[in-house]
């Protein structure tokens, strides 16, 4: 591996960051390392092929040692761009992730409810199309480009309610681990669906025949109403779940909000 006490090698302490060369590397703060590696193995590449293992093969694929095969390089020639599997991890979900959308010329016009609910939805879409992503430890805050892009856009969002700087944090705290967890749940009910070989639709149609034999007004009368519903079959909203949360914890947002305006006022 590098020398850390080379400040133009791979050592994190030079520059005053406090980052990882490879993250100091993808802020474009370090050029390429200039000994050993082969001139077109770049870091971006490394990514990519990471990327693409975990899109394809799932988290459990990408290995230093996988990555180099499939780069057709020497496991150690890795080191001197990602000095660790976790700092690949958090390249990983940084290029998943992507850079926040821009918002629509309409954006112009919306308040802070609206900028929310966007970035929120964002989020979920790019968690739901790469569920990959789901799968690496959360180790630290984040501190990768597009990670603080996405904690900027939410910050942003929230100018102008009359909440303290605490606040704002918390409340994308908040949003995010409701996104975060409604995606990880949905993905790995597909998992256990694509596993299973039947569709969604007859999952669920068993589940109900499952419960309907497993209780009754008697044992589970909640349960029972529930059943009677249509909560299980009726909704052709297939974001109904999230929307709702999501509108509940903007609902009580609101009210914060509305306090601070009128303390303010």
């Amino acid at each position: 591996m590098a020398d850390e006490d080379d400040e133009d090698g791979e050592g994190g302490g030079s520059s005053g960051t406090g980052l990882p060369a490879s993250l100091e590397m993808a802020w474009g703060l370090r050029e390429r390392p200039g000994k050993g590696p082969r001139p077109t193995l770049t870091l971006p590449r490394i990514v990519e092929t990471a990327v693409t293992l975990a899109a394809g093969e799932g988290m459990d694929a990408v290995s230093m040692g996988r990555v180099a095969k499939e780069l057709g390089v020497s496991t150690m020639s890795l080191y001197r761009y990602v000095t660790a599997k976790e700092e690949l991890y958090i390249l990983m979900s940084d290029a998943g992730v992507g850079a926040p959308p821009a918002l629509p010329p309409e954006a112009a016009g919306w308040g802070w409810r609206e900028l929310v609910t966007q970035w929120a939805y964002a989020q979920r879409a790019v968690l739901m199309a790469n569920p990959w992503i789901l799968r690496i430890p959360i180790t630290g805050a984040p501190v990768s480009p597009n990670q603080l892009a996405w904690m900027e856009r939410g910050l942003a969002a929230l100018a102008g309610t009359g909440l303290t700087e605490g606040e704002k944090i918390s409340t994308i705290i908040l949003i995010g681990g409701l996104v975060r967890n409604e995606a990880t749940m949905a993905a790995d009910m597909m998992d256990a669906i694509v596993k299973s070989g039947v569709s969604p639709d007859q999952v669920m149609g068993q589940y109900v025949r499952t419960l309907r034999l497993m209780t009754g007004p008697d044992t589970h009368p909640a349960v029972t109403r529930l059943l009677e519903s249509d909560a299980f079959t009726g909704s052709d909203e297939p974001d109904f779940q999230f929307g709702f949360g999501l509108g509940r914890i903007l609902d009580g947002l609101a009210a914060l909000v509305a306090g601070r305006m009128g303390e303010r006022g």
